[in-house]
């Protein structure tokens, strides 16, 4: 069960952004309850575009998914009742990816709940996870683990690419050796791990597609 005040944080009263929040929409939002409105409309926001359904797009189950919406996500409130029960089968690696997620949590709210299951299954996407997880840069999804996962952010000092972080961690974990080269200054595919990962959002790619322009 929640304890009474974690739920009063969570509920804390702020302005709900559009389901389409501009790109600078960070600049300005204080560390809190309008973060992660900021955050949540992002992810709702990209999942609603995908095929397949809401709750298996992130992982979550019905009842989940529709709190999460009803806290922080209050554009995406018409999708209420056509939510579709299930949250979609786990890739092999997902329970592992949640678990070590949960090991990082900053404080034991449902939120951290929610998006260790939304990162695990957005995680297995083919783009930056920033970009999977439906954000407009990386800088929201730093600001995101900054919040909830801040001993994540320690731990990944170099700024490793996230996916990439969370394959060795959880290769560590098993004992296996990921990489030969004895520390990542001197690795070949230091690039690979290292490099920006710039690119445009899903989302602004999504409306393109679909003729609504940028």
């Amino acid at each position: 069960m929640i304890a009474d005040s974690v739920i009063a944080r969570s509920a804390d009263p702020a302005p709900a952004f559009p389901a389409q929040p501009p790109a600078d929409a960070l600049d300005g939002v204080p560390d809190g309850p309008a973060l992660d409105r900021l955050l949540f409309s992002r992810i709702v926001g990209l999942a609603a575009q995908h095929p397949g359904g809401l709750t298996a797009s992130l992982g979550l189950e019905r009842e989940a998914l529709a709190e999460l919406i009803r806290r922080h996500a209050a554009g995406f409130a018409h999708l209420l009742p056509t939510l579709p029960d299930g949250s979609g089968e786990d890739a092999i690696e997902e329970e592992d990816l949640r678990a070590f997620l949960l090991d990082h949590r900053a404080a034991g709210t449902v939120e951290e709940e929610w998006l260790a299951a939304i990162v695990a299954r957005r995680a297995l996407g083919p783009n930056h996870l920033w970009q999977d997880m439906g954000f407009a840069n990386r800088r929201e999804l730093n600001a995101m683990f900054r919040r909830h996962f801040p001993s994540l952010v320690a731990l990944n000092s170099g700024d490793m690419k996230w996916k990439k972080f969370f394959y060795r961690q959880l290769c560590e974990r098993e004992g296996l050796m990921l990489c030969k080269s004895p520390n990542c200054e001197v690795c070949d595919d230091f690039s690979a791990c290292f490099s920006a990962e710039d690119g445009d959002p899903l989302s602004a790619l999504a409306r393109v597609a679909r003729g609504e322009g940028g």
